[in-house]
C-alpha cells in the first residue's frame, strides 16, 4: 500500500493501522490526521479518491477514452482530497451554537422560540437552545418526509419542524436527531446572525483556521472531491452500531413505522450525496465536506491554541463535553452520551478516554478531541459501512492513537 504523507517518531502505530485498514478491512481510499497540542503529528492519506475508482475525467479504469486509448488508472487520493464527512460535520456546527454563547450572542437556556418564534407551536413551546444541541427536542422525525429537492432549499425543513408535534415531552428524554438537526442548527443561527449557517462556518471557524470544510461546497471546490459509496462489511465489526440492529435489540424494529426508521427517512427518496446540488446545500446535520486535516484541527483548536487561534474558551470546552443526555437512545435504540452537540465517550461512541467529545459520520468518518491528552483526529472516507458509529476502520486509528500516547503499562 504506497501511503502518503507524515508521521511523528512515536506514532508509528498509526501508519500501521492505517496500512491494515486498507490490506484487512476493506479500505478504498481514506486519509486521517492527528494533532497533539496543536501541532500536526501524523498526515496521511492513500487509496483512489473515488470509491468508484473513477479517474478525474469520470472514467473507470480500462474504459476507453474518446480518441479510443485506454481509460487512465482511478485517481489517488492526494493531499487535498476532500470527502463528505455525514454525521461528523455534526461536532463542527455544534461549535456554532457554543461560540454564539461564548459571545454573549445566545442563551443556552432561552426557548427556541425566543430566536424563532414560528417555533412555538404544537407543543414545543418549552424546547430550549441546549435540547436541540442535546438530542432532547423531541423531533428527530417529520410527519410527512420531505423531498430531496424540499430538503436542500433552506426553507421546507425549517418550516416542517416548526409545525412538527414533538414525540415526546421536550427536555425529558433524547433520542438522536439524525437529519432534523440540520434545518434546526441552520434556521437558529439564521436567525441568531442573519447568516447563513455555512457561511458562519466559513468566516468564524475555517477561514481563521485555514480549514478545507464547508456546509455548502462552492463550486470552485468540487473538483477536490471523491466520490462515495457502500462497501461490503469486514469479516468482524466489533462495536459498530447499526442502524438496523437484530430485532431482539427492540420491538420498534418490528413495525416499519418505528421512530428509527423514521428518523432516518425524513428525506425521501435517498438523496445522492454526491449530487453537486446536494454537496452545495446546507446541511450541518450531514453535508459537510473536509480533510481529515480539516477535522482535526478544527478539534484541536476547540480544545487548545492552534497557530494562535482557539475555538472555545475554557468554560466553554467544559460545556461542550459535559454530559446532557445518557441511556437509552429512543432513535438509535442504544445507550447514548450526548454534551451540547458532541457525543461524548462511551460504547456507542468509544473514543480516546473519558473526557473525550466528538462526532462520527454514519458509515465511517470521524472528528472527536480529547483534552487530557492534547490529542485531536480527523478521520475520513469513501467507503461507507453500514455502522452508525464505532466503525472498526476509524476504531483501529483511535486505538492506535491510544498506544501512541500511553505509557507501556497504559498502552492497549
Amino acid at each position: 500500500m504506497d501511503v502518503q504523507g507524515t508521521v511523528e517518531a512515536g506514532f508509528e502505530p498509526v501508519r500501521d493501522a492505517f496500512v491494515r485498514n486498507f490490506e484487512r478491512l476493506g479500505e478504498r481510499g481514506a486519509a486521517v490526521a492527528v494533532y497533539r497540542d496543536g501541532r500536526k503529528v501524523v498526515d496521511l492519506w492513500a487509496g483512489t479518491r473515488d470509491l468508484t475508482g473513477r479517474d478525474l475525467a469520470g472514467q473507470e479504469p480500462g474504459d476507453r477514452g474518446a480518441d479510443g486509448t485506454d481509460g487512465v488508472d482511478a485517481a489517488p487520493w492526494a493531499v487535498d482530497t476532500a470527502q463528505i464527512v455525514r454525521s461528523a460535520t455534526k461536532g463542527v456546527a455544534a461549535a456554532v451554537p457554543l461560540l454564539l454563547y461564548q459571545r454573549g450572542q445566545i442563551d443556552l437556556d432561552a426557548p427556541v422560540g425566543t430566536y424563532w418564534p414560528e417555533f412555538k407551536s404544537a407543543g414545543k413551546e418549552r424546547v430550549l437552545v441546549r435540547h436541540l444541541l442535546s438530542h432532547r427536542a423531541g423531533v428527530p422525525v417529520l410527519d410527512r418526509p420531505l423531498t430531496p429537492a424540499e430538503a436542500i432549499d433552506g426553507e421546507s425543513g425549517a418550516r416542517a419542524l416548526a409545525a412538527q408535534r414533538p414525540e415526546w415531552e421536550p427536555g425529558t428524554d433524547h433520542g438522536y436527531h439524525a437529519h432534523t438537526y440540520s434545518w434546526l442548527i441552520a434556521e437558529l443561527v439564521r436567525r441568531v446572525t442573519g447568516r447563513g449557517v455555512g457561511r458562519w462556518i466559513a468566516e468564524e471557524i475555517a477561514r481563521p483556521l485555514g480549514l478545507d470544510f464547508w456546509v455548502g461546497l462552492p463550486a470552485e471546490e468540487a473538483h477536490r472531491v471523491g466520490r462515495i459509496g457502500p462497501v461490503e462489511e469486514p469479516t468482524a465489526v466489533g462495536g459498530a452500531l447499526r442502524l438496523r440492529p437484530k430485532r431482539s435489540v427492540s420491538e420498534a424494529y418490528r413495525d416499519a413505522e418505528s421512530l428509527t426508521r423514521r428518523a432516518f427517512g425524513v428525506i425521501e427518496p435517498r438523496p445522492d450525496e454526491n449530487d453537486p446540488a446536494y454537496r452545495a446545500a446546507e446541511l450541518p446535520a450531514s453535508g459537510g465536506i473536509s480533510t481529515a486535516r480539516a477535522l482535526a484541527r478544527c478539534y484541536a483548536a476547540m480544545i487548545g491554541p492552534v497557530d494562535g487561534h482557539r475555538l472555545f474558551a475554557p468554560a466553554t470546552l467544559t460545556l461542550a463535553r459535559t454530559e446532557e443526555s445518557a441511556g437509552p437512545d429512543r432513535v438509535l435504540v442504544v445507550a447514548t452520551r450526548f454534551g451540547l452537540g458532541f457525543m461524548l465517550h462511551g460504547p456507542a461512541a468509544p473514543l480516546l478516554g473519558p473526557g473525550s467529545f466528538g462526532h462520527p459520520g454514519r458509515g465511517g468518518s470521524l472528528g472527536f478531541a480529547d483534552p487530557e491528552s492534547g490529542i485531536a483526529m480527523g478521520y475520513v472516507t469513501n467507503g461507507m459501512r453500514k455502522g452508525v458509529t464505532a466503525d472498526p476502520r476509524a476504531q483501529a486509528l483511535v486505538r492506535a492513537v491510544r498506544t501512541a500516547t500511553s505509557s507501556p503499562d497504559e498502552a492497549i
